[in-house]
């Protein structure tokens, strides 16, 4: 693993090592159990055992304040831990490997520290204020990432949710088709991975709906540190608010946001 003196990436390190410990025991299990939240989308024994385990350790071994997808949600002023404990749970039920914990740290409202640990990829990606985004390949090699130089629409990998949540929205479906027909080429793989293939330079940009803060917040410094950007329609408020969320290579974001008709 990376060594650093960091202590807030030390304690993110700590947190997501946590987390891999139960999802990685659950994960393929054929007694994995499953119930349906009041908004319609499942939620499994890990995501609640991730919780409970995190939360515990942010309040009792660290001293902060934690916010999370499955109701542990503290007040958000100074440092606090926001977390999203299985990304992508639908995959993560159905033994799709693409799922991951997404863990933020924040001092008010800039965040100072990320995690994303996917256990089943065998990879793991994470940035501090200042000091650059970094991941670890499966074979435990350690390099830096830098988002794509990439200018127009027309030579750009994008990455994109299910198409038809957008018209859950103002901006609707037929606009990201759009955008889509004009790319050079399009995916999507869904949930946390297209962000950090954005912060990889492997994408150039990925477009989301509905996001919540948990959802965003433990990816946007991946991103922002490799030298891109990440944009919402909704900088606070409820963390439960549904947030329109582009992340780019920063030269992209605003032809992608005006097709999107979010400017």
């Amino acid at each position: 693993m990376h060594k650093t003196n960091n202590q807030d990436l030390l304690r993110a390190f700590r947190l997501a090592d946590a987390a891999d410990a139960i999802t990685k025991k659950h994960y393929l299990s054929a007694r994995l159990q499953v119930t349906t939240k009041p908004d319609k989308t499942p939620v499994t024994e890990a995501d609640l055992a991730v919780e409970r385990t995190l939360s515990t350790i942010v309040h009792e071994e660290f001293g902060d304040k934690y916010v999370g997808e499955e109701n542990v949600r503290d007040a958000r002023q100074g440092r606090h831990w926001v977390v999203d404990p299985i990304d992508g749970t639908k995959n993560f039920l159905r033994g799709m490997p693409i799922w991951a914990t997404l863990i933020g740290l924040r001092d008010g409202d800039t965040t100072i520290a990320n995690v994303v640990s996917a256990p089943a990829l065998g990879r793991r990606w994470w940035a501090t204020k200042g000091e650059g985004a970094w991941t670890q390949d499966i074979d435990g090699t350690i390099r830096r990432l830098h988002v794509s130089k990439v200018a127009n629409i027309t030579d750009a990998f994008l990455m994109y949710s299910s198409i038809y949540s957008w018209d859950t929205v103002p901006t609707g479906s037929q606009a990201v088709l759009d955008l889509c027909k004009q790319a050079w080429r399009h995916r999507a793989v869904g949930d946390f991975f297209g962000h950090v293939l954005v912060a990889e330079g492997a994408a150039d940009a990925c477009l989301e709906p509905n996001l919540r803060l948990w959802d965003m917040v433990g990816l946007e410094l991946i991103v922002t540190e490799a030298g891109g950007a990440v944009w919402t329609n909704i900088k606070d408020g409820d963390p439960a608010a549904a947030r329109i969320v582009v992340s780019s290579n920063a030269v992209l974001e605003n032809p992608i946001l005006a097709a999107l008709k979010c400017i």
